[in-house]
């Protein structure tokens, strides 16, 4: 039996800029230190931010020019890859030895992504996953990941992968992951409602693996002095519940509400065989006979250039 110990730590993006969140997260080191945490899955797009309520200025048909200078606020919160906050998590993974996955928004070119980061104590950044399909009004803001994007990842505490919010409802992506052999699924997200406790158990049923997720926590914007159209401001924007979950849909640690802090659970990979016994959903309760499911993991590039020219 060996026991490995992974967390979720719920924070919140603080509203005063990126450096500051990332001051945040690295306020935690001797927490997670403390924990024994050998993967630490953090919120979806902490590092940059979810600006719930936000409509950057569009109509349906036009954008106002305020609109156009938000967003280019927003960009400038958000981190590149490589860059110096990736520097700084690397370095924190490597001070407390744990596995880091942690939701940023990510700007290559002029293009923002809901990206997922995996930064691995001893190699650094080894891999990232941008968010396939941008929920509602994110699409006004977020580009679309491609299948290029799609790791799992070997780590101390098992093979990790990573869905992003409601990306964790599209079937046929967690299809995928299953099938790349997930032991402890993450999931970054905002989605603090009742039903996503739900969504976490199903998901670690469906694919007989550990989950941890992994949300944001925003208090109330009248705490901070602010408004926003069509919300109650005296109640938390975002209320948290991080939760970790066992591959038979026992709820392992959280969910946490109303508050920043870290979760922490232990896991058992032996137990994983034992729950696929009767169960497996890319083996023996397949039907492969019936259903096929192809996976196109080639990047796409918007251009291609095919010869030696280079841009001067």
């Amino acid at each position: 039996m060996t026991r490995h110990i992974v967390a979720a730590l719920q924070l919140g993006t603080d509203p005063a800029g990126t450096p500051e969140t990332l001051g945040k997260i690295l306020s935690y080191e001797q927490q997670i230190i403390d924990s024994g945490a050998e993967l630490v899955v953090m919120p979806e797009a902490l590092l940059g931010g979810y600006p719930k309520g936000d409509i950057f200025g569009t109509r349906l048909g036009y954008r106002l020019p305020e609109g156009r200078t938000q967003f280019a606020d927003y960009a400038n919160r958000a981190i590149t890859i490589p860059g110096p906050e990736i520097d700084a998590l690397a370095g924190l993974a490597r001070r407390t030895g744990a596995f880091i996955v942690c939701g940023v928004i990510e700007r290559a070119g002029s293009t923002l992504y809901c990206t997922a980061v995996f930064i691995d104590p001893e190699r650094g950044f080894v891999a990232r996953h941008r968010k396939l399909m941008p929920t509602g009004t994110e699409r006004l803001i977020w580009g679309q990941g491609d299948g290029s994007t799609l790791p799992v990842v070997q780590t101390a505490a098992g093979k990790a992968g990573a869905a992003i919010c409601w990306e964790n409802y599209m079937p046929l992506l967690r299809m995928a992951m299953y099938a790349k052999g997930i032991e402890v699924w993450c999931a970054p997200t905002v989605d603090a409602r009742d039903v996503w406790q739900s969504t976490m158990r199903h998901i670690a049923v469906e694919g007989r693996c550990f989950a941890v997720s992994a949300c944001q926590y925003q208090p109330s914007p009248a705490s901070r002095g602010e408004s926003v159209e069509g919300w109650n401001d005296n109640e938390p924007l975002i209320v948290g519940r991080s939760v970790i979950v066992g591959p038979l849909g026992d709820v392992l640690a959280g969910p946490l509400e109303g508050g920043e802090g870290l979760i922490h659970a232990g896991m058992d990979l032996a137990e994983l065989p034992g729950a696929r016994y009767d169960f497996d959903p890319v083996g023996h309760y397949a039907r492969p006979d019936v259903f096929s499911l192809s996976v196109d993991t080639r990047p796409k590039p918007a251009v291609s250039f095919i010869g030696d020219d280079e841009v001067s």
